[in-house]
């Protein structure tokens, strides 16, 4: 069937359930890993590695193909030239630099000549993706190269000793379960997957990951429905508007609380439908909890509970794009950790990330407030550590109730402030609604700091001794 026929009939079904024809392919892409999965356990699991490569590359270019028609090419120029990079130069600094430099830059080329200013489902989208992944595999080769001594535990997980083949490369690449949005995950869980390693001894038996794959599918499908009813009360382009405009400035605020908490819901059942593709195949298999129950959350991308209980910005943070954060932590963070500066490294990793998004100024907005958040939240957990009574009133249980719903008040209102910029991009766009709203959060932040600095050099508060706090 042509790509014009393709075209035609997902239109129709786009326009019948109310959706855009990129993002109903992009839905259907996801979802048809749940039945691929079936065909590779029931014909492929623990057989020759080369044929399960093979089954990934052709289901992974059909999804692109399907999405992305000819432009799915871009991918297959990166996967070539990476193999070609490993196989001349691979396991040198030399190689590193020439793959981060270079991969990125492809998708920055690529965000430049496709970009507008909305957010769009397009070959870049799951190039993104792969160029974090094609990076990875170029610092794991590197690491494989390095004593066992001279390797941070993540790295021992992750380093490969041997530079994978194109085939591998290539697999690794198209594995359906990841290949458009994610998860994460590196060439050597894919390596140990294709391998059998994850398999009983004999490999007969078929892994028991039924069940949790289809309870993160039905837990994906129910955030997504609860996203679509909450965008027809609050839609994502309302606070554009001039009825939210001429709101007072409590509503205002109100609106704009709920309208981030439902934005994000889009993002999480994308990640949560991903992820149960990847559980149903078998990829994301953690060994075994202390009773002898297998673990599924090999490649956890989102913690939905904790996500919903957080109260702090660094523990929301945490439990959400999982897989992407850790991968900034383990190949740009802890990488800068030769600056000795905690702080600049954070920074850098976050302009990194902003960069690895795209070029709108929304997202370089949106990561610069969360430099600021959660530079604030800390100097505030050190002025309270600081000040003994303040710190043993609000560990008290009669406050513990009170203080925790304050502090979710206000992450639920800090959040959506801060992801505003991200999902409306443009300059002109994020500054119209930041205006209506008095730039109020980053007001605070700044009264904040400037109280904080003043605290601190006239020494209005009792100097603990770092190792009290560390003993706290």
């Amino acid at each position: 069937m042509s790509l014009e026929a393709n075209v035609s009939w997902v239109g129709r079904l786009a326009l019948a359930v109310g959706a855009t024809e990129p993002a109903l392919r992009l839905l259907l892409s996801v979802l048809i890993g749940y039945p691929l999965a079936v065909v590779h356990r029931q014909l492929l699991y623990c057989k020759s590695p080369p044929l399960q490569h093979i089954f990934f590359m052709l289901c992974g270019l059909g999804i692109g193909y399907f999405n992305y028609g000819l432009e799915v090419l871009h991918s297959v120029a990166c996967v070539v030239l990476l193999y070609l990079n490993l196989l001349l130069i691979g396991g040198t600094v030399l190689s590193v630099i020439l793959s981060l430099s270079f991969f990125m830059g492809y998708l920055l080329i690529g965000y430049y000549y496709t970009g507008t200013q909305d957010y769009d489902i397009k070959w870049t989208m799951p190039h993104c993706v792969l160029t974090l992944r094609l990076i990875g595999v170029s610092y794991d080769v590197y690491d494989g190269r390095k004593t066992m001594n001279k390797l941070s535990n993540d790295q021992k997980k992750t380093a490969l000793v041997k530079a994978p083949s194109l085939l591998e490369i290539g697999g690794h690449t198209y594995f359906f379960g990841g290949f458009l949005v994610g998860p994460q995950f590196s060439m050597r869980r894919y390596m140990d997957f294709v391998g059998g390693v994850f398999a009983d001894k004999e490999g007969r038996k078929k892994p028991a990951c039924i069940l949790p794959a289809l309870s993160r599918l039905a837990l994906g499908l129910f955030i997504l429905g609860i996203f679509q009813i909450g965008t027809l009360f609050i839609p994502e382009q309302y606070i554009l508007s001039i009825s939210f405009e001429q709101e007072v400035f409590w509503k205002k605020m109100l609106l704009m609380a709920l309208w981030g908490k439902i934005v994000l819901y889009k993002y999480i059942a994308c990640w949560l439908l991903s992820e149960g593709s990847c559980t149903m195949i078998g990829l994301t298999y953690n060994g075994q909890d202390k009773n002898g129950n297998d673990l599924w959350d090999g490649c956890c991308n989102v913690r939905i509970w904790e996500y919903e209980k957080a109260s702090t910005f660094s523990g929301l943070i945490k439990t959400f794009n999982i897989n992407t954060n850790l991968w900034m932590a383990q190949y740009v963070f802890k990488r800068l950790k030769f600056m000795g500066n905690k702080l600049f490294s954070q920074a850098i990793t976050l302009l990194f990330l902003a960069l690895w998004h795209g070029l709108h100024s929304g997202y370089y907005i949106c990561f610069l407030n969360e430099f600021i958040v959660m530079k604030v939240e800390r100097d505030v957990t050190t002025l309270v550590d600081m000040i003994p009574t303040v710190k043993s009133s609000l560990s008290s249980s009669v406050l513990q109730v009170p203080v925790y719903l304050l502090k979710k008040i206000y992450l639920l209102f800090a959040m959506s402030y801060c992801l505003l910029p991200f999902v409306l991009l443009s300059t002109s766009r994020w500054l119209k609604v930041y205006s209506s709203l008095y730039f109020v959060c980053h007001i605070i932040y700044l009264i904040w700091h400037v109280v904080y600095m003043i605290v601190k050099k006239m020494r209005l508060v009792p100097t603990v001794k770092p190792e009290q706090l560390k003993n706290d």
